[in-house]
């Protein structure tokens, strides 16, 4: 073979391992770099009936036959407690529920409908749902146990507080698990507030008290305070939650809202442990989050009526203004429009 065609093959194979070798590197890079945090674009413009689309299908699947009868069974009774069951309403509740609609003595499918909605919406009202926010600072505690959606209701919150122009604070109490400072810091970089927290083990109360000066020096409108999440039935964490909430009040003119974030996957199971929380610090109000992901919606009305603790807030997606106030008229007709 001629010498030079020999060189000419030897340096395009060169160069093409070189080539190779690049893109082999550079993509290894891309996979093994984590992924920026993505901000998910606010999805607002859905609306809450498709938001609830689980929670709704488990009632109209139900209750499809027997909101389009022209005369009602025993068996179309027996099927509405059943699914109000399902959907989480709670047997209790959902006894009372049926038991409500029938006195009505609606003769069509339809009619009873019409009472099944205004009896849900009866078992709602009157609750104060505001956020109640009077001193200056404001302290807002936020509690329930891992996995709920606790940290990202506070950054939540706290872009809806921004956005209404008020100042937030937060403040990182959960020193037990190691990670929680961190995702605080990303949610409060996120959303563009100072995060005030101590090294991992801290006195949660003492990280408590520096946030509370810290928004107190700097005027601040609001503080909300990230606790540990904890199991309800652990009574060492839960009588360090009430120091917490000592400390702040004895700082503070008072904390003015105390939110028990609940998973609304979890159903009846959240009951517990809002019954542990409310007894031992006085929950003032409900964030349930992750509506949109459940057939259990009716966890809301259980909640009410076992309790007597508004629902402030649903969560119904990942975006940042996918925390909603609770409306209990389009909460229910999202539940159980045709």
């Amino acid at each position: 073979m001629d010498p030079i065609l020999i060189v000419i093959l030897v340096v395009v194979a060169a160069v093409m391992a070189i080539a190779a070798v690049f893109l082999l590197g550079r993509r290894t890079t891309e996979v093994s770099d984590p992924p920026p945090i993505a901000s998910p674009k606010p999805s607002v413009e859905i609306g809450l009936r498709d938001r609830l689309a689980r929670s709704r299908n488990t009632l109209a699947g139900s209750l499809g036959s027997m909101f389009s009868s022209d005369q009602l069974s025993k068996d179309d009774w027996e099927e509405l407690e059943d699914a109000l069951v399902a959907a989480d309403v709670g047997p209790r509740t959902a006894s009372a529920i049926v038991e409500a609609v029938r006195l009505g003595r609606p003769d069509t499918g339809e009619e009873a409908r019409e009472l099944l909605e205004r009896e849900l919406v009866d078992v709602l009202a009157g609750k104060d749902r505001e956020l109640h926010l009077d001193s200056a600072p404001s302290v807002v505690i936020m509690v329930g146990v891992n996995g709920t959606g606790k940290t990202t209701s506070i950054a939540k919150i706290a872009k809806e507080l921004v956005d209404s122009g008020r100042t937030v604070v937060l403040g990182a109490a959960d020193t037990f698990r190691a990670a929680a400072d961190t995702q605080l810091r990303t949610w409060g970089d996120r959303v563009g507030v100072p995060v005030i927290s101590g090294s991992q083990g801290a006195d949660p109360a003492s990280v408590a008290y520096d946030a509370y000066a810290k928004a107190r020096d700097s005027h601040a409108d609001v503080l909300i305070v990230d606790t540990a999440g904890r199991l309800h039935s652990q009574s060492n964490l839960m009588d360090e939650l009430t120091k917490v909430v000592r400390v702040l009040e004895r700082e503070s003119a008072g904390v003015d809202e105390v939110l028990l974030v609940l998973d609304g996957t979890t159903g009846q199971n959240g009951l517990g442990q809002a019954e542990a929380f409310t007894a031992a610090i006085g929950v003032t109000g409900i964030v349930l989050t992750k509506l949109d992901g459940t057939s259990r919606g009716g966890i809301a009305i259980a909640v009410e009526r076992t309790l007597g603790v508004p629902v402030k807030y649903i969560g119904v997606g990942e975006g940042m203004d996918d925390l909603l106030p609770f409306e209990p008229v389009e909460f229910v007709e999202a539940l159980i429009a045709r």
